[in-house]
């Protein structure tokens, strides 16, 4: 029987103790949904409209609990120590000094207010927005008025306890406002390195984009050049042979025809590397070294007889410096082609080393001279760049036995070195 009679209940005490957790849950919910919204309703709200609420309270108590014949000291005290508060964002070491001279003639009077409390506010408000200096000056002012206070209002052999309780209380309103300060300036460096990252990442963008703009203007340069001058020779020497050798005639054609397939292929294969989905820049690797025979092959078709030294194995060259001896010995016998006369030969010696590349372009014809007026082109300036972005100084000029040469070495291991 006893047992029966236990059983509901346990049951009921089983059931109620979920009830009631769930019930605290759903309170603590509902608290933090309204401290949330009141926080929101605070953000909204004018910082002066904040800032007049303490006082408006303080002055409020003060009339309803004071008696009449104490009333307008009361209000008078109430309104000197509360409403400077209302500048306290302003100039808060001002309204340190304000309230405390309030409060001091409070203690001349004998008066005790709630309203002291303004005292503390303006601490924390010094704490928040003035330096240290600024800081340690309140808080020595407070702290006199706190000493001045237990001295007087004290009861007998308890001065110790409500000193402590009331300097511990203006340690913590200083602590509170020094760590707002510092936070606020935290996160101001925060926003000032974020502001000046985004900045450095937009001028390092247009730089990446003007560099890579340049270097497609450099391609697109050596490439149109050097194809267009080999088909204009050629097509002259048909024109000229058409007649006297016909064979010759459709040889040149041909290689005309070839020439400009190449051309159509260096332009593809160079914009395709742009494109991650473009075939081309993987079925036609850049051309190096290697190719340096066939181009050789190519001016001399195209009326300049060239002489191909290699010495040293180019295997450890990297791809990008190879196209960048091959523009360079390219843009060098192109000159060649369209300021020399017929006659002229070109000779090309490329030496490889463990750390380096040396490229010597020269040819036996004379450069006619150069009006004033004459663009300067962008042949020459193209090489310097890029013998420059593998540490590299290029010397082009006349020859002192006759001639031309174009002169060049590339530091293969140097950490400045970048794709040319």
């Amino acid at each position: 029987m006893t047992e029966a009679a236990a059983e509901p209940g346990h049951a009921q005490k089983v059931l109620t103790g979920p009830r009631s957790t769930g019930h605290a849950v759903l309170a603590a919910a509902r608290a933090a949904r309204a401290v949330t919204a009141a926080r929101r309703w605070a953000s909204r709200v004018p910082p002066v409209v904040r800032d007049s609420l303490l006082p408006a309270l303080l002055l409020l108590n003060i009339v309803t609990t004071r008696a009449p014949r104490e009333l307008p000291v009361a209000v008078a005290l109430t309104a000197a120590l509360a409403l400077p508060l209302l500048w306290r964002r302003r100039a808060p070491l001002t309204v340190v000094g304000a309230v405390a001279g309030a409060a001091f003639v409070q203690w001349l009077l004998d008066v005790q207010l709630p309203a002291d409390v303004a005292l503390l506010v303006a601490l924390y408000t010094a704490a928040a927005h003035s330096g240290r200096r600024g800081t340690l000056i309140a808080g020595a002012v407070v702290e006199a008025g706190v000493l001045l206070a237990c001295l007087r209002w004290a009861t007998e052999g308890a001065f110790l306890t409500p000193f402590v309780a009331v300097t511990a209380t203006a340690v913590a309103a200083t602590v509170l406002g020094v760590n707002v300060r510092t936070t606020r300036a935290y996160l101001a460096a925060l926003e000032e390195r974020a502001a000046r990252l985004e900045r450095e990442q937009e001028q390092q963008a247009r730089l990446a984009v003007a560099e890579e703009r340049t270097r497609i203007t450099r391609e697109m340069h050596d490439i149109v050049t050097h194809n267009l001058s080999v088909m204009v020779a050629l097509t002259d020497a048909a024109v000229y042979a058409q007649h006297r050798a016909p064979h010759r005639t459709t040889t040149a054609m041909l290689q005309i025809s070839e020439t400009g397939r190449q051309a159509l292929t260096d332009m593809r294969r160079s914009l395709g590397i742009l494109r991650a989905d473009e075939p081309d820049a993987q079925r036609h690797p850049l051309p190096g070294i290697a190719q340096l025979e066939a181009l050789a092959d190519q001016m001399g078709a195209a009326g300049l007889p060239t002489r191909l030294d290699v010495h040293g194995g180019h295997a450890h060259v990297p791809a990008t410096a190879q196209l960048t001896v091959y523009r360079l010995v390219q843009e060098a016998l192109t000159n060649t082609l369209k300021h020399t006369p017929a006659g002229t030969h070109a000779t090309v010696r490329i030496r490889c080393s463990t750390g380096s590349v040396t490229v010597d372009v020269t040819d036996s014809g004379p450069r006619p001279p150069r009006p004033a007026t004459a663009p300067t082109g962008h042949g020459i300036p193209g090489m310097r760049e890029r013998a420059a972005a593998y540490g590299g100084t290029l010397r082009a000029g006349p020859l002192p036995g006759g001639g031309w040469g174009v002169h060049t070495r590339l530091v293969l291991d140097s950490a400045a070195a970048v794709p040319a």
